[in-house]
């Protein structure tokens, strides 16, 4: 008998990110017909600035080239979804922004207000994510929670 696993013909490591993206649309989508968070929640937001299908304001993409970490709780305007992504409204040092961004771009969604994290490679992207500031649009009440409680993180790794 081998020690080795064998590779798996079916993509389950894509299944399950894309299983947990729906999970972020589907909370998004219910922020945006409310048109606002309930209670204490609110969202850390990280994504990949140069993704496919990502728009952001020149001067965002020059601060952040790689990564940007967004925070949804007291001042985000025209929160839109779709199967694709999300759009928002949020400000930048006093300047209204839109952001487009699609669920294959986020590789971090955080609620601390709950303990609740998910953590994904984002698709097209095998290298792991860099340190980046924050984003500093309207600033967080609190930072994330970093325990470990409540946190699902996928991370698989094919053999080659």
């Amino acid at each position: 008998m081998s020690d080795e696993t064998p590779d798996s013909l079916i993509p389950y490591d894509e299944i399950v990110q894309e299983a947990l993206r729906a999970v972020v649309g589907r909370v998004l989508s219910e922020v945006g017909e409310a048109g606002d968070l309930p209670g204490e929640h609110h969202f850390y937001i990280t994504f990949k600035t140069k993704a496919p299908g990502v728009d952001i304001p020149g001067h965002l993409l020059e601060r952040f080239p790689d990564e940007m970490t967004i925070v949804l709780q007291k001042r985000f305007w025209e929160l839109t979804v779709d199967e694709e992504g999300f759009s928002v409204g949020l400000s930048f040092n006093q300047v209204p922004s839109t952001l487009v961004v699609p669920f294959a771009a986020i590789t971090g969604f955080v609620d601390p207000a709950v303990n609740f994290a998910l953590q994904f490679q984002a698709q097209g992207d095998d290298s792991a994510p860099g340190e980046h500031d924050h984003a500093e649009n309207d600033p967080p009440a609190t930072e994330p929670v970093e325990d470990g409680s409540n946190v699902v993180a996928v991370d698989f790794k094919r053999k080659k």
